[in-house]
């Protein structure tokens, strides 16, 4: 499935990676039909979320 993935400073792309699975009896996978950006999502692509991990 494509993804939308951060990759460092500046750099966000749309990755094909693994499709999700069902692991743990509580897991569920959502199929995402549409969706919003708000203004501090924008800090992602700034790179000023020190928990962020590329890929």
């Amino acid at each position: 499935m494509k993804a939308l993935c951060w990759h460092g400073h500046g750099d966000v792309r749309v990755d094909e990676v693994p499709d999700s699975q069902i692991k743990d009896p509580t897991d569920v996978v959502v199929k995402i039909t549409s969706s919003g950006i708000c203004g501090s999502d924008l800090h992602l692509l700034d790179g000023s979320m020190p928990t962020m991990e590329k890929g």
